[in-house]
């Protein structure tokens, strides 16, 4: 099969899905144009500043995309490229769409309150304790695992080290020339689109070659500087950059692969087991999270999102819409393996220091064939890769900064409302499993635990929909399936863990089981007792 017939068959079905599925998504949560979002109302020019709706959909999808849906199905089609394909249309369009979208719309009409906030207001003070730990105890795993494939990255590539550093020091710059001194946006988006294409050319003249130790270490100062920023000065131009790499590269790889015209040489399906992944239920659905369905996107729709949406109306633009266009890269990532043989694929995951190296040489080989030397591809294609990982990287460290402040609340000590000491106290847990552990180690655990958390999520729409009386079946049916899907998951690491004796990550599995159980318990309880309240409202 050739692979852009793969990719226009998924194309349409994602636009179809925007068009029909997300108008359906904006009726049942009745979004209203003329209601002032949080952003408008607080506007404190710290954490709530209203973003246009181009700035704001390049913040919220670079900050979701970040590596997952590239190291994801990469890793994934280890069982064949059919199966990752279809849980990625699926579950994108069904449960991750419905999943990122309900919970920005719940957050905004909450004073875009987090998640647990939404928790403790409509299933107690225990249930926003009990997720707000799951919460932080994902997010030390998303900061760990992506400081390991950050460093891992730079460490194969070390020409995209010296771009992305560069590429820092243009963000800030340009944060100050639009927020402070109101530089035309336009203008501004020109100069900062070639100081980018500027940074690529002197990463691959002065690439940094340093130990991945090393760079955990300088990551973990970098997590640490940018979730005590103003989000004006680094987050937001940041991400908005991060947007024009990321059409780039899409727009390049798409245009390589229709010169290039690859065959699909991996097998459609392998088998239900895997000697080294395990068995494909319910080892799949946890391994491809971005792409399909991720409950970090919760805390990104309710944490950072929410505070800058300008409009209602802009909500499946940005959260419905951002999260196919991340399904659209998920089938491009599988793209840019599809077209090895089984033994070059393994040989390429091996040399290059696993998914975020083998994509790149993937579209770095495609968009070669427009005419630009292939090792410039290959940086360029590394150089967006690492952007996204260093955003999720920062944001995560800034919404478990968040998930500290909000669980300590008049619960421990007023120093960790400050947001120093709330950084450093996430940080520390991230540090040591980024010293410590493997990509291949903890990605299954983060999986599990993100996939989890997207459940709760669902789970606390559900009970916020539930009170007002309006339908919740596109909600119940997902969380349902997700909450099955995970336990299992959770249960089949523990067995692994333990019998391959590493007791630390059995340790992990068994906390967030346990964890979710309770958080299960109780969002039942809440659902199969309480009626409709007149007084809450959608």
């Amino acid at each position: 099969m050739n692979f852009i017939t793969l990719l226009l068959i998924c194309g349409v079905i994602l636009l179809l899905a925007y068009r029909i599925y997300g108008k359906f998504l904006e009726n049942e949560m009745k979004v209203d144009p003329s209601r002032p979002t949080p952003a408008n109302v607080v506007n404190d020019g710290q954490e709530y500043v209203p973003a246009k709706k181009p700035v704001l959909l390049g913040h919220h999808f670079a900050t979701i995309a970040g590596g997952g849906p590239i190291t994801g199905p990469i890793a994934a089609v280890v069982f064949g490229w059919l199966p990752a394909v279809i849980w990625i249309i699926i579950g994108s369009i069904f449960i991750g769409g419905v999943h990122d979208y309900t919970s920005l719309q719940a957050s905004i009409r909450h004073k875009a309150r987090s998640i647990g906030g939404i928790i403790k207001e409509y299933m107690g003070g225990r249930g926003q304790v009990l997720f707000l730990t799951f919460s932080i105890a994902t997010l030390i795993l998303v900061v760990g695992v992506f400081m390991i494939l950050v460093a891992n990255t730079f460490v194969s590539v070390p020409e995209a080290a010296t771009a992305s550093v560069l590429f820092l020091g243009i963000a800030i710059i340009f944060g100050f020339l639009v927020n402070q001194l109101r530089m035309n946006l336009v203008i501004a988006s020109i100069v900062g689109v070639i100081a980018m294409l500027l940074s690529i050319w002197v990463g691959i003249n002065f690439p940094i070659h340093l130990s991945a130790t090393t760079w955990s270490l300088i990551l973990l100062g970098y997590a640490y500087a940018a979730s005590v920023m103003p989000v004006w000065l680094l987050l937001q131009p940041r991400d908005y950059l991060n947007a024009f790499l990321l059409y780039g590269m899409i727009i390049g790889a798409a245009v390589g692969i229709l010169i290039a015209s690859p065959s699909i040489q991996l097998p459609a399906y392998t088998g239900f087991r895997h000697e080294t992944m395990g068995f494909l239920f319910p080892i799949l659905f946890i391994t491809i999270a971005c792409g399909a369905i991720s409950g970090f996107h919760s805390l990104v729709s309710s944490g950072t999102t929410a505070k800058q949406l300008d409009n209602e109306k802009n909500g499946k633009f940005i959260a419905y819409g951002g999260m196919l266009l991340e399904a659209f890269l998920a089938i491009i990532a599988i793209g840019s393996v599809a077209y090895l043989t089984q033994a070059d694929f393994a040989a390429r995951m091996d040399a290059l220091g696993g998914p975020i190296g083998t994509f790149s040489a993937g579209i770095g080989y495609f968009m070669s064939h427009w005419g630009i030397p292939e090792a410039t591809a290959v940086t360029f294609t590394a150089l967006t890769a690492s952007a996204f990982l260093l955003t999720t990287l920062d944001s995560a460290t800034r919404l478990m900064r968040y998930a500290v402040q909000e669980i300590t609340e008049d619960r421990a000590p007023k120093m960790f409302q400050n947001s120093h000491v709330a950084t450093a106290t996430g940080l520390v847990g991230a540090a040591a499993l980024a010293l410590s552990g493997t990509w291949e180690q903890v990605w299954p655990l983060f999986g599990s635990a993100n996939q989890m958390l997207g459940a709760l999520a669902l789970l606390a729409v559900a009970v916020w929909l539930k009170k007002t009386g309006a339908r919740t079946f596109y909600v119940v049916i997902p969380m349902i399936f997700m909450f099955f899907v995970t336990v299992a998951a959770l249960g089949v690491l523990m067995y692994n863990n333990f019998t391959a004796g590493n007791y630390f990550l059995f340790g992990s599995a068994f906390v967030l089981f346990v964890l979710c159980i309770f958080l299960a318990v109780e969002g039942w309880r809440s659902m199969a007792e309480d009626d409709a309240d007149t007084t809450v409202k959608m």
